[in-house]
């Protein structure tokens, strides 16, 4: 009793598994059978597994990483799960930070910087759950926001739809495989003896390219909604097919996903869109019937009401651009994405403020405020993410200005880039004329000398067409009058000879 207390404020597992939820039976598949390249591992990764290691701890690659080597694949990010705890496994590594609340983890840092720029590399490393019945959690009302004072002190939790607000009871390898969302995920690296563990036929399945759920699919969606978004993402990232009994509840427990905070379906969001198969992602959704309802921002990106007013076409060539860039190895920004989502919610209004006289530049700022305040997702007008949506926006009316100084500004702008590939793409769509895109193209790789050259040239055609304008202006009342012919009337002699002559004479 003493002791099953003591596990209990340790966080450790107390052996109770969930009914029905299959434990699986440990199996361990050499080299020959797998055939994982070990180049392919991150050599930081490889570092945490042995330094756990010669700690006396179990340790592993696990997850996703795994799934993409035994499909040949480099994996982006590695994680290493272990039976070490959270303080553990911080008190072995010089740079590592405990974080996290619903589930804790532990990042432990390599090099200094930002990671995004490629400064630093983070390796996640998890501790193994039990998986405990979610009857037997502490039910709360309210979500992880609204109850955050309920939650402390407690390691287990769910709310009142079942699903887990809070997971930090530490078990067996067993259990915590058991407690993992589908089978091809469930797979434990040992890059030291090369050895894939797998509990539930995990590698079958990642030869057969089938999504399967490890234990009752409603039940596992129940635990965690966002798992209906990833089953898509992984059968569009991996061109798998989802296991039909893993498909069929995914209808019914769509509902699910309004329990989840916004802020945590709109990072799905943007997994699903920049991992390289953001089209495919977008065919999957169609296929599962989850592309109206689920993302505010690509209800309004997609609507079929507007289908034929271009707003359709420039998303879509967005997204093949951002499979194009992720494919190549080149950055993507969600700021970027979103910006081609709402935009022509921006332009629609900005259009209407115009025709009601406003000037361009205060016009678009206001049609960018009305577009952040409705909120559309989880975006506000507040932040970075808003700020370079805003830049990218702001800089579209600038690219038609082609004198003075304003150019070699404008190139010198941070965000100029990712304003101009904005631009490509409004030109690629229709929008805008091709010759203003690959007139910028040019005059941001010229020299000084160049550029001028090429000033000087704009400022030439910027005359001709103001003077062809200014002509065309005065001359149309001229030839307006031109063409417009008086009615000739007649004389009033000849007419009142006629009444006379064709008069009859009274008697």
């Amino acid at each position: 009793m003493i002791k099953k207390f003591i596990d209990k404020l340790l966080g450790k597992s107390t052996g109770v598994v969930a009914p029905g939820v299959p434990a699986g039976k440990r199996v361990e598949v050499g080299k020959a059978e797998h055939g994982i390249d070990p180049t392919l591992v991150d050599e930081r990764a490889l570092k945490v597994v042995s330094t756990l290691a010669e700690g006396g701890f179990e340790a592993y690659i696990v997850g996703g990483a795994v799934r993409d080597l035994l499909l040949g694949l480099r994996p982006k990010d590695f994680d290493v799960a272990t039976n070490a705890t959270p303080e553990q496994v911080k008190a072995l590594f010089r740079r590592a930070f405990i974080i996290g609340r619903r589930f804790r983890i532990v990042h432990v840092v390599f090099g200094r910087g930002r990671q995004d720029r490629g400064l630093s590399e983070v390796i996640e490393v998890s501790t193994f759950r039990a998986y405990l019945d979610a009857a037997a959690a502490q039910q709360i009302e309210g979500n992880e926001k609204t109850s955050k004072s309920d939650m402390a002190g407690k390691t287990h939790v769910v709310d009142a739809s079942g699903r887990v607000l809070r997971d930090n009871v530490w078990g067996p390898q067993v259990e915590d495989a058991a407690r993992r969302d589908f089978t091809i995920n469930a797979l434990y690296y040992d890059p030291q003896r090369e050895v894939v563990v797998d509990y539930h036929r995990g590698i079958k399945d990642a030869k057969k390219k089938l999504l399967r759920m490890i234990g009752d699919p409603a039940t596992r969606y129940r635990e965690d909604p966002v798992r209906i978004i990833r089953v898509v993402r992984f059968a569009a990232k991996l061109g798998f097919e989802i296991e039909p009994k893993t498909r069929a509840p995914i209808k019914e427990m769509v509902a699910l996903l309004d329990n989840v905070p916004p802020s945590r379906t709109f990072d799905e969001m943007i997994k699903l869109l920049q991992t390289g198969h953001a089209m495919a992602s977008i065919e999957e959704l169609r296929k599962q019937g989850l592309h109206r309802g689920v993302f505010p921002v690509l209800d309004v990106a997609l609507d079929e009401a507007h289908r034929h007013d271009g707003r359709e076409k420039f998303v879509h060539l967005a997204l093949a651009d951002t499979d194009r860039r992720v494919n190549e190895g080149k950055p993507v920004a969600p700021s970027f994405m979103l910006a081609c989502m709402l935009w022509h919610d921006v332009l629609d209004r900005w259009q209407k403020l115009r025709q009601q006289g406003e000037t361009p530049t205060p016009a678009l700022q206001d049609a960018i405020d009305a577009v952040f305040d409705a909120r559309i997702g989880d975006i506000s007008g507040r932040g970075k993410l808003a700020a370079d949506m805003r830049d990218i926006w702001m800089m579209q009316p600038r690219f038609e200005r082609r004198t003075g100084n304003s150019p070699n500004a404008l190139v010198d702008q941070p965000r100029f880039r990712a304003g101009f590939d904005f631009l490509r793409l409004r030109a690629e769509a229709g929008e805008m004329d091709t010759e203003l895109a690959v007139w910028w193209e040019a005059f941001s790789t010229a020299n000084a000398e160049m550029r001028q050259d090429m000033l000087a040239q704009a400022r030439e055609t910027e005359h001709a067409r103001r003077v062809a304008t200014h002509t065309e202006t005065r001359d149309a009342p001229r030839a307006a009058a031109k063409k417009r012919r008086r009615r000739r009337r007649k004389p009033a002699d000849a007419g009142g000879e006629a009444d006379v002559a064709g008069a009859v004479p009274r008697e």
